[in-house]
């Protein structure tokens, strides 16, 4: 792999964790204190600290000294944008599911049971 595919997967690896995703759309296009995600988010403050470190070292997020507070921001604040529209098509997929799919998951598809369609869609997924 090149640096910059190296790079990326880090990056999407670092995104992939939930409270990291939650940390980053409560940040926005704002700019939070700690204690501000903290409450925003509900994590102790060392779980919070960890998870912004990690961030910080991929370059998701970046700080700033004002006073005695430290201020998070996103590095690129256009990733809060396409985070977004991930999201909603994630949620429109969620909500329509296509006739295949729906009948692989009720176990109708020609006649199958439940279980036996369950079996199937692991082993095409095994082969991808």
């Amino acid at each position: 792999m090149t640096d910059g595919t190296e790079k990326f997967a880090r990056f999407l690896k670092v995104l992939g964790d939930a409270n990291r995703l939650g940390i980053v759309m409560a940040i926005g296009k704002e700019s939070l204190s700690v204690t501000e995600l903290v409450r925003i988010k509900g994590l102790s403050q060392t779980l919070l600290s960890f998870h912004l470190r990690i961030m910080r070292e991929a370059e998701i997020v970046r700080t700033e000294r004002n006073g005695p507070f430290i201020y998070y921001s996103l590095s690129d604040p256009s990733l809060i944008d396409i985070l977004a529209a991930l999201s909603k098509t994630q949620s429109s997929n969620d909500k329509k599911p296509d006739e295949n799919r729906k009948s692989e998951l009720t176990g109708k598809r020609a006649g199958k049971t439940a279980r036996q369609s369950m079996q199937f869609y692991a082993k095409t997924n095994k082969r991808r």
